[in-house]
C-alpha cells in the first residue's frame, strides 16, 4: 500500500520543531515501511518547497503561499495539487491528515482522505478552558464531515470530538504506537535521584502546577533534581512570552536551585535524557494520547501522570504507573516521593509498563491496524 501523510510537523533537522503529531506519524511511518508499504510525508508550513528521502520515506516540503486573506485557501489547494499528482503517478493510494485546524477542509483529492484525531484546536481549547477561534472550528468540522474515514488515537478523544462538533462520526480507535527498537530498555545506573518532564513547556500540559508539586518534594528531599526538556512557549492567559519564566517565579528559592531546564533537543537525543531519569512526570490537562508517556514506559521508567480523560487508556493506576490530578499538589508529590523511596515499586512499575507497550502500543501493531482501516476506506471510496 502507498500512504501519504499531510502534516504541519515531522521530526527531522530539515523541517523545524515537531511535537506529538509529528512524532506519532514518524513511528507509524517507520513501521509501515518495515511492513513493505510506501510512505510519503507532505509537510506544509515550510520556508521553502523541497524534497528528500530518508529511510525509505519520501518527504515533500511545502511552502505556504502568502497572500492576505486567501493564504489558507491557497495552501490547501497547493496540497491538493501535490496529492493529486502523487496519486496520478501511483505514489499514494490514500491520504491521512490530522484534525488540527482542519487542513483538509477544502481539499478534494482523487484518492480517499482519512483523518486521525490527535486533538483539534477546538478539542484542546475546550480542555484548556479557552475560547476557540470560530474559523478554526469551522474548518475542523468541515474536514471531519468530508473525510472518508475517521481514526481516533483514544476513545476519549473520539467521544469528545463528536460532542464538541455536534456530530455522530463513526470512528475507529487505533492508539498511537512507538518503535520498540528505538526505545528498547537499557539499564542506566545513576546515583542521582532525578524527576524528568519532557515535552513543550506550556500551561495546558500542567507546567504551572509542576513547581508547586516539586516544592513539596524539595522540602522533604532537597537533593532530588527536576529536569525539564522541551521547547518553551508563550502563555496565552498571562500574555507572557515564556512559560519557563512564569514557572521560575513559582518555585521556592531552594527548589529552583535543583531545577535544570535543558530546552529543546533533537529527537535523536531525547532517549538519553529519559534513560538518565529516575522517573518521569506528566501533569497535563490536555492530550489525546501522548506519545511521550509511551516512550517513557517503553524505556521502563515509572511515571506519575495526570488522571484526566485519555489517561486510563494508557495506564492502570497503581499497576504500571500512578494517575493523579495535577492540581492535587500534595497528593501528586506523595506519589513521586513513594517512587523515589521505594526501588521495588519502581521496578514493579517499570516491568509492567514495558510489557504493556509491547502488547498494546507497538508501532508494528498500530501499522497493521491502520492498513486494515485504509483498505476499507479505499474499497468504500472505489464503490462510492
Amino acid at each position: 500500500m502507498k500512504i501519504g501523510f499531510v502534516t504541519p510537523e515531522y521530526p527531522h533537522e530539515n523541517l523545524g520543531h515537531s511535537g506529538g503529531i509529528g512524532t506519532s506519524i514518524k513511528h507509524l511511518a517507520i513501521a509501515l515501511v518495515k511492513q513493505n508499504h510506501n510512505v510519503s510525508i507532505l509537510v506544509y508550513g515550510q520556508k521553502e518547497d523541497g524534497f528528500f528521502s530518508e529511510g525509505g520515506i519520501d518527504v515533500y516540503k511545502i511552502k505556504n503561499p502568502k497572500l492576505k486573506g486567501v493564504s489558507w485557501y491557497l495552501i490547501k489547494k497547493k496540497i491538493e495539487k501535490l496529492a493529486n499528482k502523487l496519486h496520478k503517478e501511483q505514489k499514494i493510494d490514500i491520504i491521512e491528515a490530522p484534525d488540527w485546524t482542519g487542513i483538509t477542509s477544502f481539499i478534494k483529492p482523487s484518492c480517499p482522505i482519512v483523518i486521525r484525531l490527535h486533538g483539534s484546536d477546538t478539542y484542546f481549547c475546550h480542555l484548556d478552558n479557552r475560547k476557540v477561534k470560530a474559523v478554526n472550528k469551522y474548518h475542523e468540522k468541515k474536514a471531519l464531515k468530508n473525510a472518508n474515514g475517521i481514526i481516533s488515537v483514544s476513545n476519549y478523544t473520539g467521544e469528545l470530538t463528536n460532542t464538541l462538533f455536534g456530530l455522530k462520526l463513526d470512528y475507529t480507535v487505533i492508539h498511537n504506537g512507538i518503535d520498540l527498537k528505538l526505545f528498547s530498555s537499557k539499564t542506566f545506573i545513576s546515583n542521582e535521584k532525578t524527576v524528568l518532564y519532557f515535552g513543550t513547556l506550556i500551561r495546558k500540559k500542567g507546567l504551572l502546577e509542576l513547581p508547586y508539586i516539586f516544592n513539596k518534594i524539595n522540602k522533604k528531599y532537597p537533593e532530588v533534581k527536576l529536569v525539564l526538556v522541551g521547547k518553551d512557549s508563550p502563555d496565552i492567559k498571562s500574555h507572557s512570552l515564556s512559560t519557563w519564566q512564569l514557572m521560575q517565579s513559582l518555585f521556592t528559592k531552594e527548589a529552583l536551585l535543583q531545577v535544570e531546564y535543558i530546552g529543546a533537543v533533537p529527537y535523536s537525543e531525547m532517549r538519553e535524557h529519559i534513560e538518565k531519569a529516575t522517573l518521569c512526570v506528566f501533569p497535563t490537562f490536555a492530550e489525546a494520547l501522548p506519545v511521550s508517556w509511551l516512550e517513557a514506559m517503553a524505556l521502563q521508567k515509572p511515571i506519575v501522570a495526570s488522571n484526566v480523560g485519555w489517561a486510563k487508556e494508557i495506564i492502570d493506576d497503581g499497576e504500571d504507573g500512578f494517575l493523579i490530578h495535577p492540581k492535587a499538589h500534595q497528593n501528586y508529590a506523595n506519589k513521586i516521593i513513594a517512587l523515589l523511596e521505594n526501588e521495588a515499586l519502581r521496578n514493579q512499575f517499570s516491568i509492567a509498563a514495558r510489557k504493556k507497550i509491547i502488547s498494546k502500543f507497538s508501532s508494528e501493531i498500530v501499522a497493521k491496524q491502520s492498513v486494515q482501516f485504509y483498505k476499507k476506506a479505499i474499497d468504500a471510496h472505489s464503490f462510492s
